[in-house]
């Protein structure tokens, strides 16, 4: 609701947000030795040419930084069988890829084992938005695996989508 000085509650904005399902993604490299990486459940595509993909960072995010400036960073489209990822990656504290099998490429882009799509990918553009940036990164290659069906984050809640027959 609306407060007495003009502004929005931020716990009715995170409601209200939440209400819209999206998918879920890990955002992750290895950087010295050391795997490093986040969940986000705002990562939507953007452009085909260039190939371009973005997802949006709170500014007090503490794993970010350690990613923004690489060359290579991984997305991987998290899917049905990674509710304990989603939720172990998104954690403040401890080891976020517990009980996670990974796959990291000679330029460091590190990726979730049965993600229905790989992306490696390069930041190209941090555009400051609020308590958050949106972050846009150009494609350098990827990999669909079909058959895995998507996470959804909806309502503070991990969903499954299922097909329903017509």
């Amino acid at each position: 609701m609306t407060q007495a000085d003009g502004t929005l509650d931020k716990t009715s904005l995170r409601e209200a947000f939440g209400h819209f399902p999206s998918g879920v993604v890990a955002v992750c490299a290895e950087v010295d030795g050391e795997r490093v990486g986040m969940a986000a459940s705002t990562f939507v595509p953007v452009s085909l040419e260039p190939p371009l993909v973005a997802f949006c960072v709170q500014n007090a995010s503490t794993t970010w930084p350690k990613l923004a400036d690489l060359e290579h960073v991984g997305i991987s489209v998290l899917g049905e069988a990674h509710d304990a990822a989603a939720r172990v990656l998104a954690a403040k504290t401890g080891d976020r890829f517990a009980g996670l099998d990974t796959e990291t490429t000679d330029g460091g882009a590190l990726f979730i084992d049965g993600a229905s799509v790989w992306l490696d990918t390069t930041v190209t553009q941090q555009v400051p938005a609020g308590d958050h940036a949106i972050v846009v990164l150009r494609i350098n290659e990827l990999r669909v695996q079909s058959e895995i069906e998507p996470i959804v984050f909806h309502r503070s809640r991990f969903r499954w989508l299922r097909t329903v027959a017509s």
